[in-house]
């Protein structure tokens, strides 16, 4: 059944990995209308295109349409692999998205930091930066992106934080993977920024049979709201995750790390 929305408490909608295709006009609306109801924002968390082309972000953003509440996104890998994800971005702005890429927002005092992230592996399954230019490079992406999560979250001044991310930052929401793919699926490295700043909640997808929860070191909630996901391991729910903080404490400034 719908839940109504709360005078008390901020309801957002987090999904990732819908893989909008040029011929899924019209697919997408109700689902979005549904979110649209029962949330007071809607997070999206990468792979919103199945191939990143203007065509499929046009639809996307058609099918958005029907959504009044604020909508916050980052991109996943999928929507790189035409070479435009410029042109994603393009489409999703002038739907009134707003697309965090080491940048930060605000939605009724909770702040928002997203980037999509990159692979590299965990713990000590992590891949080093050693050997060949090419290892060398992958490493140095997974450490870039990183680096905008941190910069990103350094810039929040709210009490209430939520980070939004593609890849997943923590192992235990890769966990239903093949083990092999794993350091394709995320990286301890976006984790370590999360540790040095307060935060209610972290988001991602890609993992699309992975684990729905899993936590942090220091027990934040990391959510996998892949899609495929939800629609497999909650078939009586929305697929989409609802999640709730509470409106009497936000706003509230904070001290951050220094």
């Amino acid at each position: 059944m719908p839940q109504p929305k709360s005078s008390s408490h901020i309801r957002f909608a987090a999904v990732g990995d819908l893989h909008v295709q040029s011929d899924a006009a019209g697919q997408l609306h109700d689902f979005f209308a549904q979110a649209a109801d029962q949330a007071d924002a809607l997070l999206l968390c990468g792979d919103l295109t199945d191939y990143g082309t203007a065509e499929e972000a046009k639809v996307l953003a058609e099918e958005l349409s029907v959504v009044s509440i604020p909508v916050v996104a980052v991109l996943g890998n999928h929507d790189f692999e035409s070479g435009t994800p410029e042109l994603v971005i393009a489409a999703l702005n002038q739907a009134g998205v707003r697309v965090l890429d080491g940048s930060i927002c605000e939605i009724e005092g909770v702040g928002i930091a997203g980037v999509k992230g990159f692979g590299g592996g965990f713990g000590r399954g992590s891949l080093g930066a050693w050997g060949e230019p090419a290892i060398k490079l992958f490493v140095q992406e997974a450490l870039n992106e990183a680096m905008k999560l941190e910069s990103a979250l350094a810039k929040l001044r709210t009490r209430r934080r939520i980070a939004l991310l593609h890849y997943s930052p923590v192992v235990g929401t890769v966990q239903g993977e093949p083990a092999e793919i794993f350091p394709f699926l995320g990286s301890s490295r976006l984790e370590e920024p999360l540790l040095r700043y307060p935060m209610d909640a972290v988001f991602h997808g890609h993992a699309h049979r992975g684990t729905f929860e899993a936590r942090t070191i220091n027990d934040v909630p990391v959510y996998n709201v892949a899609r495929p996901l939800l629609q497999r391991t909650r078939p009586d729910a929305p697929p989409f995750f609802l999640y709730e903080l509470p409106r009497e404490a936000l706003g509230e400034p904070v001290r951050t790390a220094a």
